[in-house]
This record gives structure tokens, C-alpha cells and sequence, in this order.
């Protein structure tokens, strides 16, 4: 019951940051610029925002076999409908419907582990099914990359567009819920009090707006630009500087534990902050170009993803500020949130790109830019991430307030 949900789950992470190994290709197919690649990958973390609340109800009305199978086959759908069009406004639209049918990943898992595993056990295969999941993450770094070197990316999307299909008819097939488990109506599942109550709440509203402002480490540079600076900055090809890119993600899997620890030994505050402020210097070495060797890059990245972790952190302090009965609804909230974070750094640093552009093209007629341009759209990371942990700090005084109240 576990293993399709977390297919699913591990395979959207794939289709998320794909685009990023194929950066010239898309715009070649598609005619466009930096600025319409940020807009093209942005419109995956609109939809995938936009549907968490919706796909959380869905679940819990009609369960994790429909909902699953659904989303696995419209996002097969999707993929094929991505590669076949010249039709910018079509490719748009199918990365909509990738990111709409890809929150279903996390959420489906959640909802199976919570039906099919004891109460104690929650916590603990929501850690293992994360970790398991990032190996999506990681495999679309270099082995995805070398797939597209060595044959026609066409083809390559072709069959992650059938691998989808293929996981959501399995699903549909082996997929079930317990039998004393009653699919509940959604409005006995969710209230809009409860949604209501958060909107109103100015801290949680401070919280979403730190979450959104250091979401660029993760959705800004691991998505998308990253690889595209790396082989710019360091002359590599796409596959070795996938490989690298993909060690943020092996920071992850070290950082969500570690960053618990530190939480307990000091505050959930204190470490979401240090998160953001020790994001500028990780990037101040990243894009200051020194002569670093793939070890010394690779260090470097896998320190920025233990830094990403902090997110982990936020939905701690989140449920601390709302009751209980809220707690999915706050969850799934800063989730959009984050992930509207994602769009805004996509599409700032695609603009900034397109204004910094030296005015190359390759033979193709595909806009390149140079190591200045990178820079430049990439230095807009580290400033928010550390406008988001002074956003914190303010949090923790005023709940600090409300508390000794």
C-alpha cells in the first residue's frame, strides 16, 4: 500500500526539476528566453500550490486509490502533452497541470501511512517515506542528465510520460484503504473556520512570508538554475554539473534530523534563522567562481541543503501558533505558501537574466548568458533568504509576548 503512493511521490520530483537538464533545449523548442523559461517552470509550483488544500480534501473523500491513479495518469498525460507541442501557451498550461496533479505525492503518502500504520509509527515513516522520496530528487540529477546527453530528449520524456501512466494504473490495481477505515464527507474532514482562522492570524502570515522569502535555495537554484550555472561557471557538462547540483539534496536527508537536534538544544526560531542568515556566505563562495574542484562544490552544495531543511522546522513552529484541529490546514497553508515562494524566484531570476543578457546566441539562435548574468540573478537568494530570517527573529519576539501574557 505504501510502495505506490511513494513511487508516485518520489517520481514528481523528477518531473519538478527536470526542465533544469533541459534548460536549451526548451528554449530552442519553444523559442524563448530566460524570462519565459521562469515563467514555464514557475506555473508547475502555481499549480501544485494552488491544489493542496483541494487534493488533501479529495483524499480524504474519495481516498488514495482514485486520487493516486488520477494524478499519476493526468500527469503522464501532461508530460507527453509538454514534449509534443511547439505551443508555448500549451506547454504552460501541461506544467500547470504537473504541478496540480504532483501535490497529490506527499499528501497520497501521508494519507496511506496514516490509514495503513499504528499512530506511533506516524512520525517515523513520514521521516523514512521524505528520505525515500529525495532519491527522486537525486536520480534526476545525473542519470537523468546522462539519458539526455546520450539520446533525444524527446525520448527520454517520452518514457518518464509512460513511467506516470504505467504507476497510476498499478495503483488503481493493488491500492486500498483498511476495511474499518469510513471515507468521511470533506466538510466533516475540513472547515472553513479553520482555514479562516489562520488567514487572520497576522503571525502565521509572518511565517508564510519568511517561508516564501528563503524558498530560492531549494526552488530557485536546485530546480532550475543551478545547473545551468554550474556548467557556466565551472565549465562542466550538464551531466557532472547534475551530479553536483543533486548533493543539495543528500544535505537534505542529513539536515532534517540535524536540524531537530539543534531545535531541541536551542529554538525553533534561532535555527530557522541561522538557516536564512548562513545562506548568504554558502552563496557568496558559490558565486564568487574560485577555482573549486567537484569535491569542494559538492561540499558547498550539500551545506546549502542542510540549510533547506528548515522548512521541516516551520511546520514546527507553525503548529505551535494554531490549535491542534488546525494543524493540517496550517500545514498545508505554508506549504502553498513555500511553493508560490518557488514561482516568484523562478520567474525574478529569469527576468534578471533577460536584463543582464550580453546579447550571444548560440548557433540555434538560443539566447546564452554569461557568468555575470548568473551571478547577478542568483544574488537575489541570499538576500531574501536573509530578509526571511529577520521575519523570524520578529516572530519569536512577538510570540515570546503572547506567551508571557
Amino acid at each position: 500500500m505504501w510502495f505506490f503512493p511513494l513511487s508516485f511521490f518520489a517520481y514528481q520530483f523528477i518531473l519538478r526539476l527536470w526542465p533544469g537538464l533541459m534548460m536549451h533545449q526548451i528554449m530552442d523548442q519553444f523559442v524563448i528566453d530566460a524570462s519565459h523559461l521562469g515563467i514555464l517552470a514557475a506555473f508547475y509550483y502555481y499549480g501544485y500550490s494552488g491544489m493542496q488544500i483541494p487534493v488533501a480534501i479529495l483524499l480524504d473523500r474519495f481516498g488514495a486509490r482514485y486520487i493516486v491513479f488520477m494524478s499519476a495518469m493526468f500527469c503522464g498525460i501532461a508530460t507527453l502533452m509538454f514534449t509534443y507541442t511547439n505551443n508555448f501557451y500549451l506547454a504552460v498550461l501541461s506544467r500547470f497541470l504537473m504541478g496540480a496533479c504532483s501535490a497529490t505525492g506527499f499528501l497520497g503518502v501521508s494519507k496511506v501511512v496514516s490509514e495503513w500504520f499504528p499512530k506511533d509509527q506516524y512520525t517515523r515513516m513520514i521521516g523514512f517515506s521524505f528520505t525515500l522520496g529525495l532519491m527522486g530528487a537525486i536520480y534526476r540529477g545525473k542519470p537523468i542528465g546522462l539519458l539526455i546527453e546520450n539520446h533525444e530528449w524527446k525520448s527520454v520524456a517520452l518514457t518518464l510520460g509512460v513511467v506516470s501512466i504505467i504507476i497510476g494504473f498499478t495503483a488503481y490495481l493493488a491500492l486500498r484503504s483498511p476495511q474499518n477505515t469510513k471515507v468521511m464527507a470533506s466538510d466533516e474532514q475540513f472547515k472553513i473556520g479553520n482555514l479562516k482562522s489562520i488567514l487572520t492570524s497576522r503571525l502565521i502570515w509572518c511565517l508564510a512570508l519568511s517561508n516564501f522569502l528563503m524558498a530560492g535555495s531549494l526552488e530557485g537554484l536546485a530546480d532550475v538554475w543551478g545547473v545551468a550555472y554550474l556548467a557556466t561557471a565551472y565549465n562542466l557538462n550538464r551531466g557532472d554539473a547534475a551530479g553536483i547540483a543533486s548533493f543539495i539534496f543528500f544535505g537534505i536527508l542529513l539536515g532534517g534530523p540535524l536540524l531537530a537536534w539543534l531545535s531541541k538544544k536551542l529554538s525553533n526560531y534561532t535555527v530557522i534563522a541561522m538557516c536564512g542568515f548562513s545562506t548568504a556566505p554558502a552563496f557568496i563562495l558559490l558565486l564568487m567562481n574560485k577555482t573549486y574542484d567537484a569535491l569542494a562544490l559538492s561540499c558547498l552544495l550539500f551545506s546549502v541543503g542542510i540549510m533547506c531543511c528548515y522548512q521541516v522546522i516551520m511546520f514546527a513552529v507553525g503548529s505551535e501558533l494554531v490549535e491542534m484541529k488546525n494543524l493540517g490546514t496550517v500545514t498545508a497553508f505554508l506549504n502553498s505558501i513555500n511553493m508560490l515562494g518557488g514561482s516568484f524566484f523562478h520567474t525574478v531570476i529569469g527576468k534578471i537574466l533577460d536584463l543582464s543578457w550580453s546579447g550571444t546566441l548560440s548557433e540555434d539562435g538560443v539566447k546564452l548568458y554569461d557568468l555575470y548574468a548568473y551571478q547577478y540573478a542568483l544574488s537575489t537568494i541570499p538576500i531574501c533568504a536573509c530578509l526571511g530570517g529577520t521575519v523570524v527573529l520578529v516572530i519569536s519576539l512577538k510570540a515570546k509576548k503572547l506567551t508571557n501574557k
